[in-house]
């Protein structure tokens, strides 16, 4: 970490080409809703009735693999981490917290503004990203443990998802186990995910340059979670919830 911090006039360059790579995506409106379900889906939770194990487990899975926001979290997560079972650690504290309230969001229906709980979201992937840059350690004399931090973000990346959840009229017909089979299915898919991350960065820290682009990546990262954070912000002020 202080070797690419050591760096940051070779990474910076690489890094603005990030930045505005992702200052074109993000302003998109369907790319910005972290947690949207598609409207087919919709219909399918919506219309269906009993339970439907298989279809729940592939629509978590589905959200999973395709919500950028987790992922881009569960990058910065990962990042510097080399051994397995670090990783494991990080990843099982974040599935508990994203899976007690993914269920009990939808099951006890909490009612929290969307857009807050997304604009949170969006900070805790420019949360991590700032410490794996070394930001809290440069100008803080403590901070939150990263154990801590990750369950805690991971309480809040469940809510978001049990949000859009509570939108749609579900069937209250074997609820619960249709909501642990969807949870599995998230679990499913995260698993697909951050195999396929976990072999990225292995690939790329046997090459040179993965030191050297570390700040880069990581101030991609932390712009990538303040977008997020603003575009929330600002729609739930316009929307008149202030």
């Amino acid at each position: 970490m202080s070797e690419a911090c050591s760096r940051a006039s070779a990474c910076v360059p690489r890094g603005i080409y990030l930045v505005l790579l992702v200052l074109s995506i993000a302003f998109s409106t369907e790319l910005a809703l972290a947690h949207n379900i598609a409207t087919g889906d919709q219909v399918f939770f919506e219309q269906s009735k009993g339970s439907q194990v298989i279809p729940y487990m592939y629509f978590g899975a589905k959200h999973m693999v395709t919500g950028y926001d987790h992922l881009l979290y569960l990058a910065g997560v990962i990042f510097f981490l080399s051994r397995i079972r670090d990783v494991a650690l990080l990843v099982s504290l974040f599935a508990l917290g994203h899976s007690i309230t993914l269920l009990a969001g939808v099951l006890a229906k909490w009612q929290v503004s969307p857009h807050l709980v997304d604009a949170v979201i969006g900070l805790s992937v420019a949360y991590k990203a700032f410490e794996n840059l070394g930001g809290f350690r440069a100008f803080f004399s403590r901070w939150l443990d990263t154990r801590a931090a990750v369950f805690l973000f991971g309480l809040i990346h469940g809510l978001g998802l049990s949000t859009k959840l509570q939108d749609l009229a579900l069937s209250s017909e074997n609820l619960v186990t249709n909501m642990i089979s969807f949870n599995v299915g998230v679990e499913f898919g995260q698993l697909a995910a951050l195999s396929i991350l976990v072999f990225g960065f292995n690939l790329l820290r046997t090459s040179s340059q993965f030191q050297r682009n570390a700040l880069a990546a990581n101030f991609l990262l932390m712009v990538a979670g303040f977008l997020l954070m603003g575009y929330q912000l600002s729609t739930y002020v316009l929307a008149g919830k202030v």
